[in-house]
């Protein structure tokens, strides 16, 4: 856990002192991802550098797992944190083991084990140790590179990270995958890591908090979620963007909206299509399966109102499914693609084990606000147009 106790950091320049950072508090439950963002100058990486003392503090204290660091020597400190900035800064003369065991090497490790660390970690990073381990970095890509960056920070084990805008350089596609990859190894490793970005889309993603600063002050802390459902005032809602309500959906998977799974099969008859579709209240369509329910295709109520036989008979191809461990955002690209409302979900066998329409997503989504409404009900006084309300 990482705890920030009235962090405080004033500059001294000709003309005069200004505050950075202004009592800063917040605390990074252990094994969480927490992102600072804000605009240029905020104090966002001015408070990440007060933690290894990269910027010495005015005032205030930094607690790592309950444990004072201002006690600590400061090259003992930093060596017990793993930081990845930006700028990467591998050692362009020594090989890519060479970089990724340094800090292990200064720590005392034995060669047998810092060399099988190496290999470690250019497998959970994605890089075959045969084909990089003994290459220098300008023999690597950016991304390359950036993979290398963070093994480093990781070689040592230290339980908590700092990363300064550690993707901010990279090209969208592959800044995606070395996203991708982190998160994969976050799972595995839960470090507690605190993590400066300038971009609310990787925050969103990245993060289980996020901490928005303005002009040295921490406005809000708080979930991903909670910080686009409810922005504490116009800065923040101005920061996260009009389409925040948007950005919620890639925070939800279909796993937590899907619906309970409503199908028939080939031999089934259309009649019985009917009667599904009429219990359930159905208006449209019914997903049809084959023998291991997987979904193949849908039968129309209309078809089950003006045919006869069995539905595998009378059914059309499926435009689109979805799995259930995607999120919204994929979900909402899907429908748009293909101009559907609704679409079966599938386990990783390809199942149906549920379905998820529109009309689900938005009343998941605004379930936020509905309770908002019921907590802060309107004023008598206030004048509620009847023809503005809607029906969930």
């Amino acid at each position: 856990m990482i705890k920030i106790n009235n962090l405080t950091k004033i500059f001294k320049t000709p003309n005069g002192p200004v505050t950075a950072a202004n009592n800063i508090q917040m605390e990074v439950p252990e094994g969480e991802i927490c992102v600072l963002l804000g605009p240029s100058g905020c104090g966002k990486t001015t408070t990440l550098k007060m933690i290894n003392r990269i910027v010495p503090p005015t005032s205030g204290k930094v607690f790592i797992n309950g444990e004072d660091t201002s006690g600590l020597d400061t090259v003992s400190l930093r060596r017990n944190i793993g930081y990845v900035i930006q700028q990467i800064g591998l050692f362009p003369n020594m090989t890519i083991e060479e970089n990724i065991v340094l800090v292990p090497k200064l720590l005392g490790w034995e060669s047998a084990r810092y060399k099988k660390r190496a290999l470690e970690l250019l497998d959970m990073v994605a890089l075959d140790p045969s084909v990089f381990l003994k290459r220098y970095p300008k023999e690597l890509s950016g991304g390359q590179q950036q993979r290398i960056g963070v093994a480093r920070a990781l070689a040592a084990d230290p339980p908590v990270m700092l990363m300064d805008e550690p993707f901010g350089a990279i090209d969208p596609i592959n800044r995606e995958i070395i996203q991708d990859e982190f998160l994969k190894m976050q799972k595995v490793l839960n470090k507690t890591i605190m993590f400066v970005s300038h971009d609310i889309d990787e925050a969103v993603k990245m993060s289980n908090r996020i901490a928005i600063f303005k002009a040295g002050e921490l406005i809000q802390y708080d979930t991903p979620d909670n910080i686009l459902a409810h922005p504490k005032d116009e800065f923040v809602k101005n920061f996260v963007g009009d389409d925040r309500a948007l950005k919620r959906l890639r925070l939800v998977n279909v796993a937590q909206v899907m619906e309970p799974p409503i199908h028939v099969l080939q031999t089934d008859s259309l009649s019985d299509a009917f009667q599904k579709m009429q219990a359930c209240g159905y208006f449209h369509a019914i997903t049809l399966v084959n023998k291991s329910t997987q979904p193949i295709g849908f039968v129309t109520k209309e078809a089950t109102q003006t045919r006869q036989g069995q539905c595998g008979e009378h059914y059309i191809g499926l435009k689109s499914v979805i799995s259930i461990n995607d999120d919204l955002r994929k979900v909402a690209s899907k429908m748009f693609t293909h101009d559907i409302t609704w679409m079966p979900c599938v386990d990783d066998e390809g199942r149906m084990v549920g379905q998820i329409t529109q009309k689900g997503i938005t009343h998941y989504l605004g379930a936020t606000y509905r309770r908002d409404s019921y907590q802060n009900p309107p004023n008598e006084s206030e004048h509620i147009d009847p023809s503005n309300t809607t029906s969930c």
